[in-house]
């Protein structure tokens, strides 16, 4: 989603808008885009303060307890199994790892919590071990207030890494 400014436009519009605004015969913004020019006509652009928390940290914040705790368990688990150079990023509005491509997601729902193995592969290794969880095609659903074991959602980890190692390679 792109950003969106006080115009409600998305930014690259509105810039062309503002270049446009110094023309007299063609106004676009009006009165809005008074103040956004200095005295030589150039645009000024305020920034706002980027947060100080990542997204997946704001992410975990927004949801409500006992699922925040869960996820938090979870989070602690996949980062225990992941390599150092993995990353978070929300991606599909969800908390994500990301090591040579994207490894596994977690998220929280109204009635559950989710983990995202992202390989049929994978769930089909571990299908012994998931016949306790609700699972369907991509995911693992398990209740907001009792978190995926640990030593599972590891398991889990390392044979994402392993698949997506072994793909780069080749």
């Amino acid at each position: 989603m792109r950003s969106k400014t006080r115009f409600n436009l998305p930014l690259p519009q509105v810039y062309t808008a503002l270049r446009r605004e110094r023309e007299p015969s063609r106004p676009l913004l009006g009165s809005a885009a008074k103040g956004l020019f200095d005295l030589k006509g150039t645009l000024r652009v305020v920034m706002r303060k980027k947060s100080t928390k990542s997204g997946v940290d704001q992410y975990i914040a927004g949801v409500p307890e006992p699922a925040r705790r869960t996820l938090k368990k979870v989070r602690a688990a996949i980062r225990a199994a992941a390599p150092r150079e993995a990353t978070e990023t929300i991606s599909y509005r969800i908390p994500t790892f990301k090591y040579k491509g994207s490894l596994v997601a977690f998220a929280s729902f109204t009635n559950h919590c989710s983990f995202f193995p992202m390989s049929m592969a994978v769930m089909r290794k571990f299908k012994k071990d998931l016949k306790n969880y609700d699972s369907s095609k991509g995911t693992i659903r398990f209740p907001v207030d009792k978190p995926m074991s640990a030593a599972l959602v590891k398991k889990l980890v390392k044979a994402r890494v392993a698949q997506n190692e072994q793909r780069t390679r080749n």
